[in-house]
């Protein structure tokens, strides 16, 4: 999948603005399928209006610039669905908490536990939002199954960070012989 893939997937669902597709992308229920920066959503949106499958419209703002709000064409849901036959490419995961956990025997044991405790909190929110998420998508049977895979994964991990918490805290150094090894 691609960026302009994600922009014909959100815009299949309702009309959005570059903005709004970012944060969707970034932060919202499309943050688990597809990196998107804005220096990837516009000129793929420009691309796509430029081949017919979006039309842009400008709306005016009470004291606000005025936005571009992008919307699907029938060429575009068919162009969409035709990419959904495309092979799918391998799935990334990236995680800079494990680059640190990889390196966990040269810190200090309190930096390890505090990073390890904040890395549980945000799987407990990631669990808790998609929770939220759940209740308001999951009269949609494919919503409902992508919703509960990625609940999965999050309690997996969330699990496993607290099962094996005391076992990466006691890979670090304790923090007289992190100050030794500093100077």
């Amino acid at each position: 999948m691609n960026v302009r893939t994600l922009c014909l997937s959100i815009l299949f669902e309702e009309d959005a603005t570059g903005y709004e597709i970012r944060r969707s992308s970034v932060e919202g229920e499309c943050s688990y399928f597809v990196e998107a920066s804005f220096g990837s959503i516009y000129p793929a949106l420009a691309k796509l209006e430029d081949e017919g499958l979006v039309t842009s419209r400008v709306e005016q703002q009470d004291g606000k610039p005025a936005k571009k709000v992008y919307s699907i064409t029938e060429a575009g849901r068919r162009a969409f669905v035709s990419s959904l036959f495309e092979p799918l490419g391998d799935e990334l995961f990236r995680s800079p908490f494990l680059l640190f956990a990889r390196y966990a025997h040269l810190l200090p044991a309190e930096l390890v536990e505090a990073r390890i405790n904040d890395q549980i909190e945000k799987r407990r929110e990631a669990v808790s939002k998609l929770e939220k998420l759940q209740d308001e998508r999951g009269d949609h049977a494919s919503d409902a199954w992508v919703i509960r895979y990625g609940l999965a994964c999050m309690v997996a991990a969330k699990e496993h960070m607290e099962n094996h918490k005391d076992e990466l805290v006691g890979l670090a150094r304790r923090e007289a012989a992190a100050k030794d090894a500093a100077e």
